[in-house]
């Protein structure tokens, strides 16, 4: 066989590894250059040393240590050629120095230690005051999600060139404020926790919906924030949102493997397949919110949120489903968390509980909303709205226009489906 027939597989396993790999590697490279710019050049760096290695000599039994090794060198090798500008520079060479002979399992029980977790510690740096709130969210999703620039723009219903200068900004500002790499404790923990549950639901949501790309669903991403959110509610048991985002995130990943069908087309939640909802993943998001409703924190946004999810969980089909509940529940939702998204949300739960007109009368009421411009959800429930009261050829064109708008080919077909359902 040929040398280039055995470098395409290896090379696509190094890829696959690297993205497993990238969020942890760059968080401990970041942790010892407090520079998160040269933290992602190293990991790149040794992205491009695995590649040029491993097609050789195999990927090894420890990927994310080889890597991370291989950064450090790097990182070693530059300091000492920079001939040790700064006291700082100093530091960081003989720490790492100190550090380079560490056994592999070493290296990744430092970078897995579930109180000093470094990912954890990055997603809190990202979220530090000195950024502003709009740049916390999208800095930790490039940074821990991987996500690009053009998908954290569509998850922030914002454009790629905000996006792109706010992460810029994220990077400077924390390299002027000299913000520590570590998980803060005590009040400071208190002020970044909001932007933090808000980051790890955004990643959650990435994977859980993939806004692009041939996959309904990532979900590497939702283990991730399944991960994250696991540990915060470790370290904050006492914190009725923490434990809100916690149930909210596990009762939506026990759907995961429903959410498409054996042809890999998308199946919407009144459709899916109940047998194959995770009932572990249920007991677990119940459980977390049964412990956040005992704490007094019903009426957290997460908590209702949670709340929400768990209506559909606790239905044995989609026709036991308790729609008045969770249309109630939109409306304290609407109120402790205003917007236009949670607002179209409440309009289909309205349309399930009280008829499709009583859904368009609410769906018409933020048509004009600029967050919802080009946003395929709206006249996608629209369509369905409009469908479901008999006016088939004016849901066709909904159906259409949101296809038009959404950049995720399974989710394109379904809508160009029932598109062609409203013609047939």
């Amino acid at each position: 066989m040929a040398k280039d027939e055995t470098r395409d597989p290896t090379n696509r396993a190094i890829e696959a590894v690297f993205r497993i790999e990238r969020a942890r590697l760059i968080a401990t490279l970041a942790r010892l250059t407090r520079d998160v710019d040269r933290a992602e050049e190293l990991a790149q760096e040794a992205l491009l040393i695995a590649l040029t290695e491993w097609p050789e000599s195999g990927v090894p039994d420890r990927p994310g240590a080889w890597l991370t090794a291989a950064a450090k060198r790097r990182l070693i090798d530059g300091a000492r050629h920079e001939a040790m500008r700064t006291r700082k520079q100093a530091e960081i060479a003989r720490e790492l120095d100190e550090e380079q002979d560490m056994h592999g399992e070493a290296v990744e029980a430092a970078i897995d230690d579930p109180l000093g977790d470094e990912l954890l510690g990055l997603i809190f740096v990202a979220c530090h005051p000195v950024i502003s709130p709009d740049a916390r969210a999208a800095l930790t999703l490039r940074l821990v999600g991987g996500l690009t620039v053009e998908e954290i723009a569509r998850a922030f219903l914002s454009n790629e060139a905000a996006i792109a200068a706010r992460i810029t900004r994220a990077k400077k500002a924390i390299a002027r404020a000299g913000v520590q790499f570590e998980v803060p404790r005590g009040a400071g923990l208190q002020a970044r926790l909001g932007s933090v549950l808000e980051v790890v639901y955004l990643i959650f949501n990435e994977g859980y919906a993939a806004t692009a790309g041939p996959s309904l669903v990532r979900p590497p991403l939702c283990a991730e924030a399944q991960r994250l959110a696991r540990i915060l509610a470790g370290l904050m048991p006492e914190q009725p949102e923490v434990l809100g985002l916690l149930a909210l995130v596990e009762i939506q990943a026990s759907r995961l493997a429903a959410r498409a069908g054996p042809d890999g087309r998308f199946v919407p939640l009144t459709g899916q397949n109940r047998a194959r909802w995770d009932q572990l993943l249920i007991r677990r998001g119940l459980n977390a919110l049964e412990r956040a409703e005992a704490l007094g924190g019903a009426d957290g946004p997460y908590v209702l949120q949670a709340a929400l999810a768990a209506c559909h969980a606790r239905a044995r089909s989609a026709e036991a489903t308790d729609w008045r509940r969770i249309a109630a529940l939109y409306d304290r939702l609407g109120q402790v968390m205003p917007s236009p998204v949670v607002e179209l949300n409440r309009a289909v739960a309205y349309s399930m509980a009280f008829g499709p007109e009583a859904g368009l009368r609410l769906v018409d009421a933020i048509a004009d909303a600029a967050a919802l411009r080009n946003y395929a959800p709206l006249p996608a429930a629209r369509g369905d709205f409009l469908l479901r009261a008999g006016r088939k050829d004016e849901a066709r064109v909904q159906f259409e226009a949101a296809a038009a708008l959404s950049n995720n080919e399974r989710e394109r077909d379904f809508l160009l489906a029932r598109a062609v359902e409203c013609s047939g």
